[in-house]
């Protein structure tokens, strides 16, 4: 009876340290990859007097990917962007879009994106859904994503590349600014076009 005893108070204690055991393996398991910013881009493109796009790019950001798994699913994806590096190849343009009239860059210098689900749904196919956090405006996005595989350079580093396509209406982050034009229609469309390149090193 004693002996039956002691084994009951015995096996709660090794179903924790097994648990805590399972949770470490878990934790070393985690892959962490960093962004490449010389062969990434984060690209948009607006329509421009209801007829023609006007592209743009931010030069200066950050991304990161963790991961238990091979499949990347339900990673944990996070990515910032500096506002100030937009660009657009006119500066004119780009002075007025860091103005308060669109980005007010002075009060919201960032743009943040935070995943919450990332799904695949087909071979090398995956739809990314997260918080995008723009404006002072935090709303949810879904973008398809096209996974390029891994590969290792030539000088021994394993990489990973995604392909990124979505869209959002910008008024949705209260970048209302427009201008209607005489023969009708709008400057400046309300749909923005993202347009995703990213490469990552396993760290």
């Amino acid at each position: 009876m004693l002996r039956r005893n002691i084994n009951s108070i015995k096996n709660p204690a090794i179903k924790i340290k097994n648990n805590l055991i399972i949770q470490k393996n878990k934790i070393m398991s985690t892959t962490k990859w960093a962004i490449d910013p010389t062969h990434s881009e984060i690209g948009f493109k607006v329509k421009h007097m209801m007829f023609t796009n006007v592209s743009g790019r931010f030069s200066k950001f950050d991304a990161s990917i963790e991961s238990d798994n091979d499949t990347f699913e339900n990673a944990k994806i996070e990515f910032t962007g500096e506002i100030n590096s937009l660009s657009t190849g006119n500066s004119d343009r780009d002075t007025h879009l860091l103005s308060p009239d669109f980005f007010d860059v002075a009060q919201f210098p960032e743009i943040k994106f935070s995943a919450t689900s990332f799904k695949k749904i087909n071979e090398g196919e995956y739809i990314l859904e997260g918080d995008l956090s723009l404006h002072g405006i935090s709303k949810s996005i879904e973008l398809a994503a096209d996974f390029g595989g891994t590969m290792q350079d030539p000088w021994g580093n394993t990489k990973l590349a995604f392909s990124l396509e979505g869209k959002i209406n910008r008024k949705d982050w209260g970048l209302n600014w427009n201008s209607a034009l005489e023969t009708g229609g709008v400057l400046v469309g309300e749909e923005v076009r993202l347009n995703i390149e990213l490469q990552l090193a396993k760290q």
